[in-house]
């Protein structure tokens, strides 16, 4: 049995800017697991950086509002929503509450930076 405890994961600075902690992935622990499982925080007040997988990826939302952009769509999110971003769609979310907004973000295949496209930042 393996359970994986947030708090026992690293967090570091994704390459889109989202505040990130591995949960589970097939290159990091030994199990058979298609996809990648972790948690990310967006701090009050701003935004991920526009980037796009070659993979399907889905956020669930566990706390905090915000919009989510994928491509030329944008929607609210709060709390209880499941959000599915197709393969190589621009996507990033802006944080647009008062609380950090946090999510869970599952990636299938897992996620490998191979797959991630950043795009630059506007001034």
């Amino acid at each position: 049995m393996l359970i994986q405890k947030l708090s026992a994961c690293a967090e570091f600075v994704a390459g889109d800017g989202t505040l990130l902690r591995e949960l589970l992935h097939p290159d990091k622990q030994p199990i058979d697991l298609r996809y990648s499982l972790a948690h990310a925080i967006v701090p009050v007040g701003q935004t991920s950086i526009p980037h796009a997988l070659k993979t399907t990826e889905v956020y669930y939302i566990l706390s905090g509002q915000g919009e989510m952009h994928i491509n030329d769509e944008v929607q609210r999110v709060e709390p209880g929503d499941a959000v599915y971003i197709p393969p190589d769609a621009t996507q990033f979310i802006q944080n647009s509450g008062v609380e950090p907004l946090i999510f869970i973000c599952i990636v299938d295949p897992a996620w490998r930076q191979s797959d991630e496209t950043i795009y630059p930042q506007s001034s």
